[in-house]
């Protein structure tokens, strides 16, 4: 950690030194969620775009000088990040939008962003000397952490609490990869808190990125990438699917952090989308008040958190950005998971969408210009949820094995050749 100075208190600036165990800040509680800070003058100093160019290693590791970790500490096997961008014409013009790239972070190992966070936690875990690591999760978190785990060959541990209404295809990952599974017969706030208490218990590193500060420094690698991938040149706006807040925070520390070395010189507007039936953050960034609890009222599970922890960031990171927040309904991300993929033939979970929805809405209420360099990020894939992509496609033709019956069937349809 050369270029790690020190965790400080976003709630009252205490710093404390950065060991891989530091959560939270002492006389802060829940509130005092830390941030890394860096020597960006020293990075600056030692690091180049040139230098960066020519490395070899194409995951998150290739960042490590902007990254809070001892380049020593043995990485999981898995090849976390280096996600393809796509431009895509059709979707941007059925959005009414010029210019849209996409950048499909469904296609990392375990089939989410969250495995940024997650190998980032298997790297400080075995810094803070642990061998189990646990974590509450509606899914994505879980399963990136049981494969980021799996795949160190039996050297660590991983223990997942997951609420009732977890995906089928979650859990089955979760049990292939071989991590011990709670299903937790209640909300995921209430997994949340059982984790908690578990992880004191018997010691585990947490890997919740509600409160683990090196996580959101997973997070924002996806920052890193996009910026690496268009060259430097930065949009006039990303978008993100919101629910704990610390993806868009983490995105946004990315950014953050390449302008003060000076890879950037332009901070692009962010735009975070939540679900109409669980959207706490954006009420808070709206009305200015202190987060309200709200019930997790979505099919969009990846991003149904009802009391998010890491909201101060991201209304902060939304607010630095000079950016905006908006909703969507069910209805709306289900409509664009098939506008999606009919598009660009990317497949995206509810919540992986959740921001291409948010994207036509605030280009129809004026929000972003139709001339507007656009980057979104799909932040999970469609086989995470079959059944609500079920839900979103209906049904197939159905016919006899008869070609008479399938003419008479693509005639009725329109189809003549």
């Amino acid at each position: 950690m050369k270029y790690v100075k020190s965790l400080v208190c976003i709630n009252c600036g205490a710093k404390y030194e950065p060991k891989a165990d530091r959560y939270l800040c002492d006389q802060c509680d829940e509130k005092g969620l830390l941030d890394v800070e860096y020597d960006y003058q020293a990075i600056a100093k030692d690091w180049s775009k040139d230098e960066l160019a020519a490395n070899q290693d194409k995951s998150i590791w290739r960042y490590t000088p902007l990254l809070p970790i001892d380049p020593l500490t043995k990485k999981p096997a898995l090849a976390v990040g280096w996600t393809p961008i796509y431009e895509t014409p059709a979707l941007a013009k059925e959005l009414g939008l010029e210019n849209l790239i996409l950048k499909d972070d469904g296609l990392n190992p375990t089939g989410s962003l969250k495995d940024r966070a997650s190998a980032m936690a298997v790297v400080k875990a075995q810094e803070a000397g642990a061998k189990t690591v646990a974590c509450s999760s509606t899914g994505n978190a879980a399963s990136s952490l049981a494969g980021n785990i799996a795949s160190m060959g039996g050297e660590m541990d991983a223990v997942i609490f997951v609420p009732e209404r977890a995906p089928a295809g979650k859990l089955a990952q979760l049990l292939i990869y071989g991590a011990q599974v709670v299903s937790v017969q209640g909300s995921y706030e209430e997994a949340f808190y059982l984790s908690d208490e578990a992880i004191k218990k018997w010691g585990w590193y947490n890997r919740n990125a509600a409160i683990n500060p090196y996580l959101v420094e997973g997070k924002k690698t996806i920052s890193l990438e996009i910026a690496e991938q268009l060259n430097w040149l930065m949009p006039d706006w990303v978008v993100y699917s919101v629910g704990d807040g610390c993806t868009i925070a983490g995105a946004w520390k990315g950014l953050y952090d390449l302008q003060q070395i000076g890879f950037i010189d332009k901070m692009p507007k962010f735009l975070g989308v939540q679900a109409e039936g669980c959207a706490p953050i954006t009420k808070s960034f709206k009305t200015g008040n202190p987060l309200e609890v709200e019930s997790e009222n979505t099919l969009a599970d990846s991003i149904a958190v009802g009391k998010p922890r890491n909201w101060i960031k991201a209304v902060r990171a939304v607010k630095a950005s000079n950016g905006d927040m908006i909703n969507v309904s069910d209805e709306e991300i289900l409509e664009m998971m098939k506008i999606t993929g009919r598009t660009t033939g990317v497949f995206g979970e509810p919540a992986g969408v959740t921001g291409l929805a948010g994207l036509k809405k605030a280009i129809a209420e004026g929000i972003i210009s139709t001339d507007a360099k656009v980057v979104t990020v799909i932040t999970g894939n469609g086989l995470k949820d079959v059944a609500n992509a079920r839900k979103a496609a209906g049904d197939p033709l159905k016919v006899k094995p008869d070609m008479d019956q399938l003419v008479e069937l693509f005639k009725e349809l329109g189809v003549t050749k």
